[in-house]
């Protein structure tokens, strides 16, 4: 009896192995984007490495409750919630592309575009209506193309004359 629950948890930890091999780079990108940690150095993401090992111990403590579903939706809602529930850690800018945005305009955005996870989708793992979920991309999508400046808010006034005169050159008032 002993036996075949060892071999049962060898089982169980070889295929977690080979789905963390298999999943792991793409869940740590998706953790470093909702972090905003910058790529500099390359491999040193503290925050988004913890997120991602905590959302994998809970995909594993959950593995044989899975029953069939797929164990990269399961991982990757862990690393949402996960995230969405420490926010107020994430909120200063880290230097990376997704810095301008809030967290929840982060975790949003990611899930929508680079997780490509439908909006009904998101809604629901979020507990948001979709009708937010679409307003929270569009705004995020609105302020990454606006240069990072809320959409609707005028740009900051340049100095009369200095753009004009280029460096080096004196400007005339």
């Amino acid at each position: 009896m002993a036996e075949r629950a060892t071999h049962r948890d060898r089982l169980r930890a070889l295929e977690f192995e080979a789905f963390v091999a298999g999943a792991g780079g793409r869940l740590l990108h998706t953790a470093t984007l909702l972090t905003g940690e910058p790529p500099h150095p390359p491999g040193a993401y503290p925050r988004a490495e913890r997120l991602l090992y905590e959302a994998l111990t809970r995909t594993y403590a959950d593995w044989d409750r899975l029953h069939g579903g797929d164990p990269y939706d399961r991982a990757r809602r862990e690393l949402a919630l996960r995230f969405a529930r420490e926010a107020r850690r994430h909120q200063r800018p880290r230097g990376g592309l997704l810095d301008r945005l809030a967290p929840v305009e982060r975790l949003v955005l990611v899930l929508r575009m680079y997780e490509e996870v439908g909006e009904e989708q998101t809604a629901a793992l979020l507990g948001l209506p979709a009708d937010r979920v679409r307003a929270v991309t569009a705004r995020s999508v609105a302020t990454l193309r606006a240069g990072g400046r809320r959409p609707g808010r005028r740009p900051p006034p340049a100095r009369y004359g200095r753009a004009a005169a280029g460096p080096g050159l004196r400007a005339t008032p």
